[in-house]
């Protein structure tokens, strides 16, 4: 494998970087950064090392990705889901002109190839990622319905409201004091 960068599926959340961090250690495979979705090698890969590699990426539920749409997909997926949480600072500004300016694709593109690789647009995964952290956020119960709105990126309580209603049938205030909630892993939007 020629390529130092390892486009990862399934990398989503802080324990999936600190995997693949103990993947890449295990292997003894050097590596200078793990983010989401991705790991970039200090070297390429020799054909042993990318089985092993896959072998311990498929015992955990990840997958190495080669096909270029495929990786596209798993970048605009890494970008929201590190908006959302916070773990990069992309600013307050529009998705579309985030995911045009880091990916170096028009926004019209970048869509065309998630809908037709995840059957289901930007918006709604940014949607759902957002429904899945305010689910945490109030299993959590330290904020209020406004700051999660905030913490989030609805442009009101209200909003959220209704969009969480809507995606979930229960309001966000009957959430919290369910006593067996429905969280959804990030890897399964």
């Amino acid at each position: 494998m020629e390529e130092k960068v390892l486009n990862i599926k399934n990398v989503v959340c802080q324990r999936c970087k600190s995997s693949v961090r103990e993947i890449l250690e295990g292997l003894k495979i050097p590596y200078q950064e793990v983010s989401l979705g991705q790991a970039v090698l200090e070297r390429p890969l020799n054909s042993g090392e990318l089985s092993a590699i896959k072998e311990e990426f498929h015992r955990v539920g990840f997958e190495i990705l080669f096909d270029k749409n495929e990786r596209l997909v798993n970048k605009i997926k890494s970008i929201i889901i590190a908006r959302i949480y916070k773990e990069e600072n992309f600013g307050s500004g529009k998705l579309s002109k985030v995911l045009s300016e880091n990916l170096y694709y028009d926004y019209s593109h970048l869509t065309r190839v998630f809908t037709a690789i995840e059957g289901k647009n930007i918006q709604e995964f940014q949607n759902q990622v957002k429904i899945e952290r305010t689910k945490e956020l109030l299993e959590n119960n330290e904020l209020n319905i406004s700051e999660i709105a905030r913490e989030t990126g609805y442009s009101s309580a209200t909003y959220l409201a209704t969009q969480f209603k809507k995606m979930t049938g229960v309001s966000p205030s009957e959430y919290r004091f369910q006593e067996r909630r429905r969280t959804v892993d990030l890897d399964e939007i």
